[in-house]
């Protein structure tokens, strides 16, 4: 009875089941791999507990779909056809969750093949990947912040030209003034500078001596990932 408990009803004679040791191995390999890949990534990543289960599950769930398909073409091909459904239930996420889903996938599909060692070291490296990855992110996002979009407003009696060179040499490593605009009817100009600060604590100065020289009009100060002719 035991022996028939595992065998498809739609089976053919030619086509074996997977060993059931074997089976109960590749899923719980893959569980592990996929739970350790999910806190590995929620380590550098700010996500939702939702997307680090389901990033645990899908190596085990494809990793028992490679293992039923067992070399069946007609099976794998409908398989692909309900994968690609799940697309139109979920979310769009950004590229880091995407590749986060295709190397748990990676993980499920090695494991389901049944080189449980070779998904082991890409588990490594997609571990080390992403965490030089994410180091090299913080390492620039804290350049960023010193990179700055600076607009200003100043009356149209004021000459803009090297109005503020010696608050920039003061408080910026460097500046480029972009972009020049007419604004409330040609009674004032707005000036946009693409600046990059000494460090953090230098904004609030530069704003407050800038504002000494407009006569206290508009000043804003932004990240540079805007159009900085975007005014």
């Amino acid at each position: 009875m035991l022996n028939t408990l595992f065998q498809g009803i739609f089976q053919p004679v030619e086509q074996s089941a997977p060993d059931i040791a074997a089976f109960i191995l590749c899923l719980l390999f893959a569980l592990a791999l996929g739970c350790i890949f999910a806190l590995c990534y929620r380590f550098k990543n700010q996500t939702s507990f939702s997307f680090l289960g389901a990033l645990a599950l899908l190596p085990m769930v494809v990793c028992v779909v490679i293992l039923m398909v067992n070399g069946n073409i007609g099976t794998g091909v409908a398989v692909a056809g309900a994968f690609t459904l799940v697309r139109f239930r979920s979310l769009p996420g950004n590229a880091s969750e995407i590749g986060a889903i295709f190397a748990a996938m990676g993980i499920g599909l090695i494991c389901g093949m049944g080189y449980l060692g070779f998904a082991a070291l890409f588990a490594v490296i997609i571990f080390l990947f992403f965490l030089i990855y994410h180091t090299l992110c913080e390492k620039q996002a804290t350049r960023d912040e010193q990179n700055k979009l600076l607009r200003v407003t100043i009356p149209e009696d004021l000459d803009y030209t090297g109005i503020f060179d010696d608050l920039f040499a003061q408080y910026t490593k460097s500046h480029k003034l972009v972009s020049v605009k007419t604004t409330n009817l040609g009674s004032m100009f707005r000036l946009v500078y693409e600046i990059t600060l000494r460090d953090a604590a230098s904004e609030k100065p530069l704003i407050d001596a800038m504002r000494c020289r407009n006569g206290n009009l508009e000043i804003c100060v932004s990240m540079q990932e805007h159009d900085p002719l975007t005014l």
